[in-house]
């Protein structure tokens, strides 16, 4: 099942990175993009500029700072290193794909105009990777099966809605959100595939030096 869900993510991006930057289909996006600005009004905008502020860098970057400073000090030096290593790689990703694809943001944005790129979007990825992170972290705690599970949700959910703000408040193409969430998954779903791997190679070297 992990490794359908890795793939289709991966075909989904390659088929939107196809059909809207080299085909130039823009029909699902006019119809996303019509669709909400038909039900727009002063109250859902306002919401939607302080759900999209979570997927900024401006909340982010130091989000993980407190993270990993947090993680070191309890002692969990492998857990901070790793999301450490994530978050760095996941973004050098992002911009290095944007910069590939040079896909430019919708006209008459609701707050103020990137200069940036637009696909795929960086709030979506790097919000569902933070969420998936922290909905890990979750998983390695004490809690109860039902509340890590409920947590989980509440975080993925979220990050859901930070990706639908960017579609509202037009600062991205409702193809650029999901090509986002579709490298998210399957950049979450690989990094934990290396750390178990590698976990396992260290257990292993482990057990073959104190035989």
């Amino acid at each position: 099942m992990v490794a359908i869900t890795f793939l289709t993510s991966i075909f989904v991006f390659a088929a939107l990175a196809h059909e809207t930057i080299a085909e130039h289909e823009a029909a699902f996006d006019a119809a996303v993009a019509g669709y909400f600005q038909a039900g727009l009004s002063p109250s859902l905008i306002s919401a939607m500029r302080i759900i999209t502020f979570f997927g900024s860098t401006q909340f982010l970057l130091p989000a993980y700072v407190v993270l990993v400073i947090i993680l070191s000090i309890k002692g969990r030096r492998k857990d901070a290193i790793n999301i450490s290593i994530i978050a760095i790689v996941s973004t050098l990703l992002l911009f290095g794909l944007k910069n590939y694809y040079r896909r430019v943001r919708p006209d008459l944005p609701l707050l103020r105009s990137l200069k940036t790129f637009s696909f795929p979007s960086g709030h979506a990825l790097c919000s569902f990777i933070f969420c998936s992170v922290l909905a890990y972290l979750v998983f390695e705690s004490n809690l109860r099966l039902v509340y890590k599970w409920a947590i989980a949700v509440l975080l993925l959910f979220f990050s859901l809605l930070i990706g639908l703000s960017r579609v509202i408040l037009r600062m991205h193409f409702a193809t650029d959100v999901i090509a986002g969430f579709c490298l998210g998954i399957s950049w979450v779903i690989l990094s934990l595939w290396v750390m178990k791997k590698t976990e396992e190679k260290k257990q292993a070297l482990n057990r073959a030096l104190n035989a």
